[in-house]
């Protein structure tokens, strides 16, 4: 989706996917040493304010200029910093071993792109980093609770295997869901959640 299209969804006063931080996320933020993290096309900004507050040092990117005043504004809110840039999945530079975690969530992308993209995630983490990944699975298509409308966009188990072929794989599911993050995520759900482990 262009710059234009998330400018106009994050627009409106109401935050599009909610305030808080994705489950899978906030769960496993919690087991790792606070560090550096990243949170590639961050939105509103729900995920990075939480990792701040929880002691991270945030860097987070979008394209979208909206998504980035209301991810400052939330920020503001809760009294917490975030380094949060207007950039894109293809041109972020992913400096090597600059991160100890890095959270995609709901991120979607075409198959020409996605692997290079999780490729340029592993390589952006520091060894023993941490991969967070959350997406909805192709099962998705059926459900009405967010997500692409393109089946080539959602993801499944072997999809994210192959990309993180040489990471170590701690956890790799599908698994139903409802969710409740604001209006454009919300009611029963297929997501697949991952979190991996850079070895060296």
């Amino acid at each position: 989706m262009s710059a234009g299209f998330w400018d106009e969804r994050y627009a409106a006063p109401e935050y599009a996917y909610g305030t808080e931080p994705s489950a899978l996320l906030s769960e496993h933020l919690a087991k790792l040493r606070p560090g550096d993290i990243l949170l590639p096309a961050e939105g509103e900004g729900r995920n990075a304010v939480h990792a701040a507050r929880t002691g991270w040092n945030v860097t987070a990117f979008d394209q979208s200029t909206e998504g980035r005043r209301k991810a400052l504004a939330l920020a503001a809110r809760h009294q917490v910093t975030i380094d949060y840039r207007l950039d894109g999945l293809d041109r972020f530079p992913y400096p090597p071993h600059a991160y100890n975690a890095v959270a995609s969530i709901f991120v979607h992308l075409p198959p020409s792109f996605r692997p290079d993209y999780h490729r340029s995630l592993v390589r952006t983490l520091r060894p023993d980093g941490t991969l967070i990944i959350e997406a909805f699975s192709k099962e998705q298509i059926a459900y009405a609770s967010g997500g692409p409308k393109d089946p080539s966009q959602l993801y499944s188990v072997a999809e994210l295997q192959d990309d993180l072929n040489g990471m170590r794989i701690i956890l790799l599911e599908e698994r139903q869901v409802v969710l409740n993050e604001g209006p454009f995520h919300s009611g029963p759900a297929s997501v697949i959640h991952c979190i991996a482990r850079k070895e060296h």
